[in-house]
């Protein structure tokens, strides 16, 4: 299964975006979770991954079902959903995600997905990618029904939400035994599995273990660490 290397676009800029793609990332992933994004201005940061080869995801803030129509009808190649913690919620993904008969999205030819009608695709419309968020202690004993989703693509660990919520559980599973039933679910139903990565040491570490989609750190955490590394070298002098 092909390894593929994106970046988290926290800070909201189409610049940014665009650089992303044109350094050669396989993805992107546009946040309206957390980043500095707004819903209206989204379609102008995925017009600043046209013409590349760079995939264009966006993490909803929530699963709701308008929203991820709206985010694909503007051209985003799939969708990150947050904190799936059960089959079911995966499901709902799918069916929001896809048109009949294996979903209910609803069908515009006229969107800018499709050239707003210039660009109508022949026969069956594509199917966008999905990936769920395992985040919690919930989601991790669910991880292999989640998996099994027919639709759902891969599973991405968020690191953070996963290891606060152990802690808020008072888990005893240690956060790397998490981890690795997580890649095991999902091999186990062929999908894959993804991580954000703040290190690039730990990349070759993590795609032995299985994860094929991996996101090296964000926009906004490359431009802080830039900002510190470059003024604590200009007080030195």
């Amino acid at each position: 299964m092909k390894t593929h290397i994106g970046t988290f676009i926290s800070i909201g800029s189409p610049a940014v975006t665009e650089l992303a793609a044109e350094s050669g990332f396989d993805w992107v992933l546009i946040d309206l979770e957390h980043g500095c994004e707004s819903e209206a201005a989204l379609p102008n940061q995925l017009r600043a991954v046209r013409g590349s080869d760079t995939l264009a995801i966006v993490r909803v803030s929530a699963p709701h079902s308008d929203l991820i129509a709206r985010v694909l009808d503007w051209g985003a190649h799939g969708i990150m959903v947050p904190h799936v913690n059960t089959a079911e919620q995966a499901r709902h993904c799918v069916d929001a995600a896809t048109y009949p008969p294996a979903g209910h999205r609803g069908v515009s030819r006229t969107v800018r997905a499709y050239g707003y009608g210039l660009r109508i695709p022949e026969g069956a419309m594509p199917k966008p990618i999905i990936l769920a968020q395992i985040e919690t202690a919930e989601a991790v004993a669910n991880a292999d029904q989640i998996a099994a989703v027919e639709g759902i693509d891969a599973l991405f660990i968020g690191p953070a939400d996963l290891s606060f919520d152990l802690k808020a559980q008072n888990s005893a599973r240690p956060y790397d035994d998490c981890v690795s039933s997580i890649v095991k679910a999902a091999k186990d139903h062929g999908k894959g599995c993804g991580i954000l990565v703040r290190h690039a040491d730990d990349k070759e570490k993590l795609k032995g273990l299985g994860f094929t989609w991996i996101a090296m750190d964000s926009d906004l955490s490359l431009v802080r660490e830039g900002f510190k590394r470059n003024l604590a070298a200009a007080r030195a002098w």
